[in-house]
């Protein structure tokens, strides 16, 4: 069930999450577009460069598919997009779908986006406000400001929720380090 979450948007650097530790970049991902022009494709999206950028080129709906190999947690997906730098390219209203392959995608997320500048991060949650777990995502670009043909997007990153087990919280405090206390930390 989709919603429209507009509020729910956030602005912020993705950078700052990963630096507090509690979720991670996912890579170990298969990324594709619907379409692009030469010298503008997937390479440019994922390069960590705000200079250079996707530029897709066709009919609209454009897409941005992700594709994990195992059952992955995600619980943020943020674009880097410029209105001020590309104008009618910059996207308008965007979906964020998820499913196990192209032939069951659900749009959970719609977006509508004013004149962005700089991260949008977008929460990825489930009915019970937990990330969503699934095989493959999907970002399809509906609309561009202006009614712009193609979309620019500078970068995408996806986070997923870092999992600790009891047993690595407590080996982050000196006082549990002990042979005493490690020899009762697990049961068997």
């Amino acid at each position: 069930m989709a919603s429209n979450q507009q509020d729910t948007v956030e602005v912020v650097c993705p950078y700052y999450a990963e630096r507090f530790g509690n979720v991670r970049e996912v890579t170990s991902c298969i990324i594709s577009v619907s379409s692009c022009k030469p010298g503008f494709g997937v390479e440019q999206l994922m390069d960590n460069s705000m200079e250079t950028y996707w530029q897709s080129d066709g009919q609209l709906p454009h897409l941005i598919n992700i594709q994990f190999p195992r059952k992955t947690s995600v619980c943020h997906v943020y674009i880097f997009s410029d209105y001020k730098l590309d104008e009618s390219y910059t996207p308008a209203k965007i979906s964020i779908r998820t499913g196990t392959h192209f032939n069951d995608l659900n749009e959970i997320e719609i977006i509508s986006l004013c004149e962005p500048s700089g991260w949008t991060g977008i929460p990825i949650r489930n009915i019970r406000d937990k990330p969503i777990r699934t095989f493959m995502l999907q970002i399809a670009v509906i609309s561009n400001h202006q009614n712009g043909r193609d979309t620019h997007l500078r970068q995408i990153k996806i986070h997923s929720p870092v999992e600790t087990t009891k047993n690595q919280t407590l080996d982050n405090f000196n006082e549990y380090s002990t042979v005493e206390f490690q020899q009762y930390s697990t049961i068997r």
